[in-house]
């Protein structure tokens, strides 16, 4: 036996108010709903210029930084280069500079420095930041609001380490120890003043044990590059 549903029949019975919407158009505001929350963030940008491995600029002018991700640094304060960041550099530039691809923002939409934080995506669907991990040519980074894709970035990120490719293929077997933090994911040099008022820790003897674990350098005392 098969039975139909019809709110107009639910109307005349007395069994909903007409006070209250019927089930169709609940039915559209629940989608419509959806639709907002889980397609419409999503855009389209033009990449103007490469900054470095994980930083670029858009054509209205603002900086994007990609999301749950670190690349070598190749303008830092002091002192050269960080190994493999000019190879980053040249990656990103090769992936993005002067294309448009869709854009995704994270759920925290901007770092401290006021840079857009979100994914980019190549035509074919491929997730920028993806790429550069697995070439090792950028690390995870656990970030409080930027982690929609931290599993899947680590999961690359162990591949790169096991082939030893880019950055990875540096690290020797055991330089450590190094102390990790548990609450911000982040591993320091033992003799990092951090490192000393740290409650959570977690001890790697090696950097390829930190970087295994999802573990990315801390600032100040750097404990990447050895």
């Amino acid at each position: 036996m098969t039975c139909k549903f019809h709110p107009e029949s639910i109307l005349r019975h007395g069994l909903w108010t007409r006070s209250k919407p019927p089930f169709k158009i609940l039915l559209v505001v629940l989608l419509g709903g959806l639709l907002v929350a889980g397609g419409l963030r999503a855009a389209t940008v033009k990449v103007v210029r490469v900054i470095d491995g994980d930083t670029v600029i858009l054509s209205d002018g603002r900086h994007l930084r990609y999301a749950g991700i670190n690349a070598p640094e190749l303008h830092p304060e002091t002192g050269p280069p960080e190994p493999f960041a000019r190879q980053a550099y040249l990656r990103n530039r090769e992936l993005v500079e002067g294309r448009v691809l869709r854009f995704e923002p994270a759920t925290r939409s901007r770092d401290r420095y006021g840079r857009l934080l979100g994914y980019l995506f190549l035509p074919n669907g491929r997730l920028v930041s993806e790429i550069l991990v697995s070439e090792g040519l950028a690390m995870v980074c656990h970030y409080p609001g930027a982690t929609r894709y931290y599993r899947r970035l680590l999961r690359v990120q162990r591949e790169a380490l096991r082939a030893h490719r880019g950055l990875f293929g540096t690290l020797k077997a055991s330089e450590g120890p190094y102390i990790g933090n548990a609450r911000s994911r982040r591993f320091h040099r033992p003799d990092c003043p951090r490192a000393r008022r740290i409650r959570r820790r977690v001890i790697f003897q090696s950097l390829k044990e930190a970087f295994l674990a999802g573990y990315c350098p801390a600032r100040g005392c750097r404990p990447w590059p050895p």
